[in-house]
């Protein structure tokens, strides 16, 4: 799985978004205005940059704000070399003559859009936060409007993501790690000089000059989920330029790729025990009395659909509804509580033998369109970030050891993360930082951080939020008992207004604040 977050599906449902397709066209509505801020120079880290710090964005009236293009270095190690765009799109602050600054904002992933998250201004931050800053969103390289990787038709991204996520004999697991080098050529062959350059410090890099052309001597971020492990990056890479960070459902970069499959099982097993005791509690819930028979009953239902995948799914491009993706359609709903009543009748329907429900929630999870095509590549980049991030092993046996350890803590959805990076063995490119071991992050000389951890987070286990602030040389942790994914903006006044206040005053939360 490795995904950190749906946050473009999600956002275009729970925020109801007029568009969240990532083709659409935002460049090409209103008349361009220069802004005219004058060059700064470029950090320790960034020499030979100087023309990007010096460039002028041209802003355009475009849906739901203003937007512009960046440019940067296809490649950091040759600044003088070939470029790349980032689509920005900035939301202006509701009341212009008390704003602050710019707040630069990231929804997870790695791949979920930052545009189509920043036209979502009013719901992602407080009404505070939002009268009296420009909230700026960008879609990191390689994703949907900057310069995206693409490695697969949708034909093909179906079948990739349809096929055996849990192989159980030494010809499936034949059969997986095949799949898998096949998704990792094709990434080789059509993805382009790009796919060696989207790394999270590639990213982080990228967004340095975002801020500089922003006319920002300072950093303001807000990051979810997979934009925590961005945020922490820009920290580790640029202390001094930190301004008021929130990073809420941390993870945290000195993870193995291993620690995070597991972290990831344990927290989906957590979540899926809360989503249990949900179903009970509703009343006859199709898969049994107690937690345990419910569990039991999710790894049966998936043993059967792997065995015998149900013919109904309602979608023409995709005709069965397979262990790969209805797993996928139950991990969706793990992410926010309020989907939980949507995967009751879907399991209801599926046990019945009809999984055009399930398949629904599938579709949300991989941001596809019901009938085929997917309005963004989150489903592609994703591997292509991960993979230079956390170099992975290619060894049958070592996936297989894994998710055979998993069963302990995790035994519904432990092997099912544990097989779900061995793409990233077969990785066609590596970096200089592939033989490196994961970096802890301490962000010394850096303004405090806020991190924000969520008890039964699903994808970002709360101790992973526990471990980042331990490390940070300066940071104050907000603990938020409950489910779902992330807590900020989520209706909890406990975490939204100590937040609201660290950005619009520089109060730093109470450490150890419960909510």
């Amino acid at each position: 799985m490795r995904r950190v977050a749906p946050i473009a599906a999600l956002a275009c449902a729970a925020l109801l978004l007029s568009s969240c397709s990532a083709v659409e066209d935002l460049f090409d509505r209103g008349e361009a205005k220069p802004t005219s801020i004058g060059p700064q120079t470029p950090p320790a880290g960034m020499e030979g940059t100087e023309e990007f710090y010096a460039q002028d964005l041209k802003w355009t009236s475009c849906d739901g704000g203003q937007c512009a293009q960046l440019t940067v270095p296809q490649d950091y190690a040759k600044p003088d070399g070939e470029t790349i765009k980032i689509s920005v799109l900035r939301v202006p602050a509701a009341k212009k003559s008390r704003r602050i600054g710019a707040l630069v904002v990231n929804p997870g992933g790695p791949g979920g859009s930052g545009v189509d998250y920043a036209r979502a201004a009013d719901f992602i931050v407080g009404t505070g936060v939002r009268q009296r800053f420009d909230v700026v969103g960008f879609d990191p390289r390689g994703v949907g409007r900057s310069a995206p990787i693409d490695c697969l038709s949708d034909a093909e991204l179906d079948q990739f993501l349809g096929a055996e996520q849990t192989p159980n004999d030494a010809a499936e697991e034949q059969a997986f790690a095949a799949n898998a080098k096949g998704f990792a050529e094709k990434c080789g062959a059509n993805a382009g000089p790009l796919l060696g350059h989207v790394s999270t410090v590639d990213a982080a890099k990228d967004m340095d000059i975002l801020r500089a052309r922003l006319g920002e001597e300072k950093l303001n971020y807000l990051g979810k989920s997979y934009g925590t492990y961005l945020g922490a990056t820009y920290a580790d890479l640029f202390p001094r330029l930190v301004g008021r960070f929130v990073l809420d459902g941390v993870v945290a970069p000195d993870l193995t790729s291993a620690e995070v499959n597991l972290g990831q099982a344990k927290g989906f097993e957590t979540a899926t025990r809360a989503w249990a005791q949900f179903c009970i509690d509703k009343g006859d819930c199709p898969l049994g009395g107690t937690v345990d028979g419910v569990m039991q009953g999710i790894r049966d239902f998936l043993t059967e659909v792997d065995q015998t995948p149900l013919p109904k799914t309602g979608d023409t491009a995709v005709s069965e509804l397979t262990e790969g993706w209805a797993s996928t359609g139950i991990a969706s709903a793990m992410y926010d509580e309020g989907m939980w009543d949507a995967l009751v009748e879907a399991m209801r329907a599926a046990l019945q033998g009809d999984g055009t429900d399930l398949m629904g929630l599938a579709n949300s999870y991989a941001d596809r369109q019901p009938g085929g095509g997917y309005s963004g590549n989150i489903m592609e980049v994703i591997y292509a970030v991960n993979c230079l991030d956390k170099p992975e092993s290619a060894d049958i046996a070592e996936h297989e050891a894994l998710a055979k350890a998993s069963l302990t803590e995790a035994p519904t959805w432990g092997p099912f993360l544990a097989w779900s990076s061995m793409a990233c063995g077969f990785w066609p490119v590596k970096t200089d930082r592939s033989s490196e071991p994961p970096k802890k992050v301490t962000a010394e000389g850096a303004n405090p951080i806020v991190v924000v951890g969520t008890t039964r987070d699903p994808a970002t286990p709360y101790e992973w939020s526990v471990r980042l602030h331990d490390q940070l040389a300066k940071s104050s942790l907000i603990t938020y008992d409950g489910d779902g994914h992330t807590a900020y903006m989520r209706s909890n006044g406990c975490v939204d207004k100590p937040i609201d206040e660290f950005y619009l005053k520089g109060t730093l939360p109470q450490d150890g604040l419960t909510c």
